[in-house]
């Protein structure tokens, strides 16, 4: 989901609009995706790059995510979808890793989709810290193999990925689902975020299934 920034900056609005206007689209994304039968979608809303951005564009990005963890529950439930983070929580404030896990619970028995956002996420960030947890919990690494990792992920409930779209005229998932990705269909859009309409993602479904191995299906699982 990149060009939030560019896109208030080509306008002349502070960049927080420009994050306002990407919480909106992404609304709009997640109706499309339950609509024609998407089983899970992730949004790659906070990197843990992110962190570095200054202070004030953080303190906004926090705000708006508190806003949607408070506002937006009633509607995740009415569509049926399940709602996760992946990311280094402890990074997050307490209010904020509290009311994730309030809409993660609330939202568990939800089938019709999977909703995960990654929330300070980094691909390579999250790689460390499951080789850590292995370690602690005394696993022997020497012979770990693929699936030992994989199992114990932030993903690791979760389908594998077969799109990965990318917003912003950037052709690079920056850190994105590195691990998860090794198999995915990439699609790159020279569109802003908060430009990114509907259409335009199902163009981006109808471009991924012209591809020859995919061809025909809807992807189970796409990654934004």
């Amino acid at each position: 989901m990149d060009g939030n920034g560019r896109w208030a900056n080509i306008r002349g609005l502070p960049r927080a609009e420009g994050h306002r206007q990407g919480v909106r689209r992404s609304k709009d994304v997640i109706n499309a995706s339950v609509d024609i039968g998407i089983k899970a979608l992730t949004l790659y809303a906070f990197s843990i790059e992110n962190w570095r951005r200054p202070q004030t564009e953080v303190i906004t990005l926090m705000d708006l995510l508190e806003m949607y963890l408070k506002t937006e529950i009633d509607d995740l439930m009415s569509k049926g979808i399940a709602f996760k983070v992946i990311g280094n929580r402890e990074k997050l404030p307490p209010e904020i890793q509290f009311l994730i896990r309030n809409a993660e619970f609330l939202t568990s028995l939800n089938t019709s989709m999977v909703l995960s956002m990654a929330i300070s996420y980094g691909g390579r960030d999250e790689i460390v810290r499951t080789v850590r947890k292995l370690a602690r919990s005394g696993v022997d690494l020497s012979n770990a193999d693929e699936s030992v990792l994989e199992s114990n992920l932030d993903t690791r409930d979760m389908l594998p990925v077969d799109l990965i779209i990318r917003t912003g005229g950037e052709k690079r998932i920056s850190n994105f689902l590195i691990w998860q990705s090794a198999y995915a269909e990439l699609y790159f859009s020279d569109t802003l975020w908060p430009d990114f309409t509907q259409d335009e993602f199902f163009s981006a479904i109808h471009n991924y299934k012209q591809r020859e191995r995919r061809f025909g299906a809807v992807p189970h699982k796409v990654s934004l």
